[in-house]
């Protein structure tokens, strides 16, 4: 029962990512050709690999992080805050300042990473670009032998399909449905290319995700049926 959950462990978290290079022509002929292949079923005939590109980001072979948001409870008495941090720059620090963050803080037993479509997307990228990069997994980042039960990972996303696993709901939607502010008040996924690409404007990609792990702390909220953050409860640090 997610309403037994000690809400102070659990770290929520969000994730932005874009291609790892501005433009298809600055890939190696070996990585075009690859990407040509993995992405060929996703446009099938209707763009080219190089017009297919800007969505690569999506791959963690073919993309990048750029921005990791975190955020926890810290409960006194009947007040309640919300933190919120990020990590941004170099994607080699952004993964090592989170990993000394979860090796710190939330490498206890009890600990809990909570994200939406987290374990079909955040934590896995996550992990992926850090064998990339040759750093040693978190242990709550490495499944190899883990029973399911063992995994310490929530999911937004799989806990409002209530084993309904055909279907798929959007974050927007679920804040929508649920009467959650809305996180998608500037910019969405599809823009975060050319955000961070065209205009530089990193400042705006870390408010963004930062609104995304505020909402997924939201929609948790709402499914155990207590009551939401208020603005003075979020504390951006």
């Amino acid at each position: 029962m997610i309403s037994k959950l000690n809400l102070e462990n659990i770290l929520f978290l969000d994730i932005e990512t874009v291609p790892e290079a501005q433009y298809f022509s600055d890939l190696d002929d070996a990585t075009k050709a690859l990407w040509e292949q993995k992405s060929e079923y996703q446009r099938k005939d209707e763009f080219t690999a190089e017009e297919f590109y800007e969505r690569a980001g999506i791959w963690a072979e073919f993309g990048k992080i750029i921005c990791i948001s975190v955020g926890y409870f810290a409960l006194s008495n009947d007040l309640k805050n919300f933190r919120v941090t990020s990590f941004y720059g170099d994607e080699i620090k952004i993964l090592k300042d989170f990993k000394n963050l979860l090796i710190s803080h939330f490498s206890h037993p009890k600990h809990l990473l909570c994200a939406h479509n987290g374990k079909e997307f955040d934590f896995p990228y996550i992990a992926r670009r850090m064998i990339i990069h040759n750093i040693e997994l978190p242990y709550k980042l490495n499944l190899f032998g883990k029973k399911p039960w063992e995994v310490p990972h929530l999911d937004t996303l799989e806990l409002w399909k209530f084993g309904d696993y055909k279907t798929y709901t959007s974050l927007k939607l679920l804040t929508h449905v649920l009467g959650i502010p809305s996180p998608k008040d500037d910019i969405d996924g599809s823009e975060v290319y050319s955000v961070f690409y065209e205009e530089n404007d990193i400042d705006r990609i870390i408010n963004y995700c930062e609104k995304d792990t505020i909402a997924v702390a939201q929609i948790f909220l709402r499914l155990r049926g207590d009551s939401l953050l208020t603005k003075d409860e979020i504390i951006r640090i």
